[in-house]
């Protein structure tokens, strides 16, 4: 065997295993395959769900936070910090993965709770924050959000807006006077991995309002809500950022972001690979090992599995990717990076078992990798 570690660097297997059991898996299943290898290992996300704990592991520490969820319930979320950096994730405080029972609410859910818990990160002295806006249930331009930061939307008659992107048609006035004086003295990155502007046929309404719940006279009326608030920015700032990519990210988070916090957008996977010192734990070793739990081609669109494969070819280090089932040929995967891929179908041909027992299909799955690749 040749000197070098093995990195693993893996997502969870969604519906199947969270990050922290594919990386107990995968390493059992290469120390069985190659004795005495030294296997080193980090959580990765691409900035929707996971991505506070990639940066747990990558040594931020935890701070409670109760916020309001998706539809106005109370959460029990977290955001992340090292020192006056922090971390901040909506799937968690008011994403999908918060709404109760799974039901989806396209027009009043809301964005308050990642503003909320934003603000709690600013009011403990933070000046450089990464929010992570993936897994959004809200299409409501990152009004609620920004409500939680002191900023008012007020109907004609002057009251303030109930929440959700429904209401923003209504929309009369802006008033931002109000905003948390600390973001003029806070560095906020976004985490984005879509490059859709905030209106149109390829709007935040338009290609992620069904996945919300949206019908397509819902869809309609969350695009005509989006434009009035859109407008009414544009007018009291002088800056008009509907059309920028990324703007129609988690409902129009990102375009709350870019209009009004400042903010520059990475792609989440870079972020979470500098959080974690990837390059650095890259250095010396002979593989890495990355996946999720199926590789398509989606995932060649800035996925983290993806970002992980270029980042490794930039250090010159091989990397396969191990999943429960690939959509991707061999010719597809190789252009993406991948010197390899292993998939669980190829042990358990049936994807409702490999779903149910996915665990030790994997571990056998990394031995076959580490008797492939390592000996």
């Amino acid at each position: 065997m040749t000197d070098g570690h093995v990195l693993i660097a893996c997502d969870k297997f969604k519906g199947s295993l969270t990050a922290h059991e594919v990386i107990e898996h995968l390493e059992a299943g290469l120390c069985e395959g190659a004795p005495g290898v030294e296997v080193r290992s980090v959580i990765i996300a691409d900035g929707g769900d996971g991505t506070l704990d990639a940066a747990e592991v990558a040594g931020f520490e935890p701070v409670p936070v109760t916020c309001s969820g998706p539809t106005g319930e109370p959460v029990h979320t977290r955001y992340v910090r090292r020192g006056d950096e922090a971390v901040v994730e909506m799937a968690d405080a008011c994403g999908l993965v918060r709404l109760p029972g799974g039901e989806r609410r396209a027009l009043d859910a809301t964005s308050r709770g990642l503003g909320e818990v934003i603000a709690a990160a600013l009011d403990a002295g933070v000046t450089r924050l990464v929010i992570g806006i993936g897994g959004s249930a809200s299409t409501d331009g990152g009004a609620g959000m920004l409500s939680a930061l002191g900023a008012r939307f007020l109907d004609a008659d002057g009251h303030e807006l109930p929440p959700g992107g429904g209401a923003l048609v209504d929309l009369a006035s802006v008033d931002l006077s109000g905003l948390n004086p600390a973001l003029a003295r806070t560095a906020v990155t976004v985490a984005c991995d879509v490059d859709n502007p905030l209106l149109g046929e390829q709007g935040a309404a338009a290609i992620f309002g069904p996945q919300k719940g949206a019908s397509p006279e819902d869809v309609a009326h969350l695009d005509a809500g989006l434009a009035r608030l859109s407008s009414l920015v544009a007018q009291a700032t002088g800056k008009d950022v509907a059309g920028e990519p990324g703007a129609g990210a988690a409902g129009g988070v990102g375009w709350a972001a870019l209009a009004i916090l400042g903010a520059q957008m990475r792609p989440g996977i870079e972020i979470v690979l500098d959080l974690n010192e990837f390059d650095r734990m890259v250095e010396g070793a002979r593989l890495v090992v990355t996946g999720e739990g199926s590789l398509d081609l989606q995932t060649l669109l800035g996925k983290a599995p993806a970002g992980v494969a270029q980042a490794a070819r930039r250090a010159g280090v091989p990397i396969v990717a191990v999943c429960g089932r690939a959509m991707l040929d061999e010719t597809e995967a190789q252009e993406a990076g991948f010197e390899r891929l292993y998939r669980l179908t190829d042990l358990e041909p049936d994807e409702q078992t490999c779903m149910r027992d996915a665990g030790p299909l994997l571990r056998r799955l990394a031995a076959d990798v580490a008797r492939a690749e390592l000996t």
